[in-house]
């Protein structure tokens, strides 16, 4: 149990000029990630990716409640029955489940019910939020902004396994309760987001998207 009592802070303030110099270097370094569909078969370092997510298990969350699990999958049995499952859910989704409108905007990105990434990537990275927890008593205990705080924790994954070296896609197969089934996960756990991980093949292509500008992404109020 974490202590009452407050602790120093252990902070250290830079120069600004430090401050830019390494608000840039973040900055060119995460710009370059893209969602990856294409993975070698090379093995990764699974250390590598349990510091990863530790980095992400570092998140603020609501109340300090850490309302999320991780599950890191490398048994091709289980990356095997993950994408049958995920493409039965896929293949009802282009049927008829997603509107014209959407399957149109997926159209660029060359996606569609066939996900072949869930095998060849190396590793799965699911990511469960809790949506309530349990005392050393299993009695129920309440978490808070639990969307709000798994969402972050995801966020900081995506730039820690980026910036150690690994691609990644974040993948949403809709409704994603198999994840629950096949992983063994107590009912409080719901499937949040589910990560392949690897190298990109050497062949891979991405499409070529643009990302917003800041004038499209920031209002600034710096005055009356």
């Amino acid at each position: 149990m974490d202590s009452p009592q407050p602790i120093p802070l252990g902070f250290e303030r830079y120069p600004e000029d430090e401050m830019l110099r390494r608000a840039d270097a973040h900055f060119k370094a995460l710009a370059t990630r893209r969602s990856v569909r294409h993975f070698s078969s090379d093995p990764i370092p699974i250390e590598v990716l349990r510091s990863c997510i530790l980095t992400a298990a570092s998140a603020p969350s609501g109340a300090h409640k850490q309302p999320w699990h991780f599950v890191l999958v490398t048994d091709p049995k289980i990356k095997r029955e993950i994408r049958l499952a995920a493409e039965v859910e896929e293949r009802e989704n282009y049927a008829g489940r997603m509107n014209q409108q959407w399957i149109e905007d997926l159209e660029p990105l060359g996606t569609d019910h066939d996900k072949p990434f869930l095998e060849e990537a190396p590793s799965l990275i699911v990511i469960f939020r809790e949506a309530w927890g349990e005392d050393d008593q299993a009695q129920r205990r309440q978490h808070y902004y639990t969307q709000e705080s798994v969402g972050i924790a995801a966020g900081m994954l995506l730039s820690a396994l980026h910036l150690a070296g690994l691609a990644t896609l974040t993948h949403t197969p809709s409704p994603m309760g198999f994840l629950s089934t096949l992983l063994k996960q107590p009912e409080r756990r719901k499937a949040f987001l589910l990560i392949p991980v690897g190298y990109p093949t050497k062949d891979c292509h991405v499409p070529d998207l643009r990302r917003k500008g800041l004038e499209l992404v920031l209002t600034e109020r710096s005055g009356p």
